[in-house]
């Protein structure tokens, strides 16, 4: 991860190591047709996502030590159009169900 302040809404590794295979696989079948892989990290794309949410910013607005609107917003559409944020969705709350013991 970068050299950055975490914010509250950032992953814990525990979530990311959850949710890291579902991203991956993701990328795979998404490849670039030119080969570009992409200039941010995906964890740091997905605590973009989470800072968004958690904040209310308009995209444009997000802060500029998070990758840019652009890249953030091409990933939070992708994933709401495929439901690939559905089934990150339902593995963080199976998670945080599994935690308080329900």
């Amino acid at each position: 991860m970068s050299e950055r302040k975490p914010y509250p809404s950032d992953l814990s590794d525990e979530q990311w190591a959850l949710i890291e295979p579902v991203i991956t696989g993701w990328k795979y079948r998404h490849r670039s047709v030119s080969g570009h892989q992409g200039a941010y990290e995906m964890r740091e794309i997905v605590n973009a996502i989470l800072y968004q949410g958690r904040t209310g910013r308009q995209w444009a607005c997000l802060r500029h030590d998070l990758p840019p609107k652009s890249a953030t917003y091409y990933y939070f559409a992708a994933w709401r159009d495929d439901g690939t944020d559905q089934v990150i969705h339902e593995l963080l709350r199976c998670q945080a169900r599994g935690r308080a013991r329900r």
